[in-house]
């Protein structure tokens, strides 16, 4: 069995975003359904019925995700709404490899936008994806660096 590239997989339906969530604790964390169902404080009966059904309380999925250490849950949620879900950026120092890297994925965005436009059966439309969402997430992280400017945060 290969191994799962975590950052490029989507999952196609809430069934299995929870499961990808389960898949990825027990790989990363090593942690069984028995110990989820434990840390979110409830019974694993009730975490393998929800992990075949998708029928979880909402109220449940930021716990079930945070025990497991990954999101697809909400990212499927979200992008099921017609929304693009960009982690929120943490906010380090700009250094210019990071101005060069944000324009050099620019570039790249924008040539494999024209490739897919311009012959949309000929080009490959999850790179042209993956290059958005990637452009994407840089620039969240500028606008976010812009945006906290005006109040800076004290630096521990």
């Amino acid at each position: 069995m290969s191994r799962i590239n975590w950052k490029r997989v989507r999952p196609n339906s809430l069934v299995e975003a929870l499961r990808l969530c389960k898949a990825y604790a027990q790989e990363k964390k090593n942690l069984s359904v028995e110990r989820i169902a434990d840390r979110m404080g409830v019974s694993h009966d009730s975490l393998y019925k929800w992990l075949g059904t998708g029928r979880i309380p909402a109220n449940l999925i930021p716990s079930f995700e945070h025990t497991c250490g990954a999101h697809f849950a909400s990212d499927w949620l979200s992008a099921s709404a017609g929304r693009m879900p960009i982690p929120v950026p943490t906010g380090r120092g700009v250094q210019p490899a990071d101005m060069v890297e944000l324009n050099s994925g620019f570039a790249q965005a924008l040539q494999l936008l024209t490739d897919f436009y311009a012959a949309p059966g000929k080009a490959d439309p999850t790179a042209t994806l993956d290059a958005l969402h990637a452009h994407l997430q840089q620039v969240a992280y500028h606008q976010a660096n812009v945006s906290t400017y005006a109040t800076p945060e004290l630096e521990f």
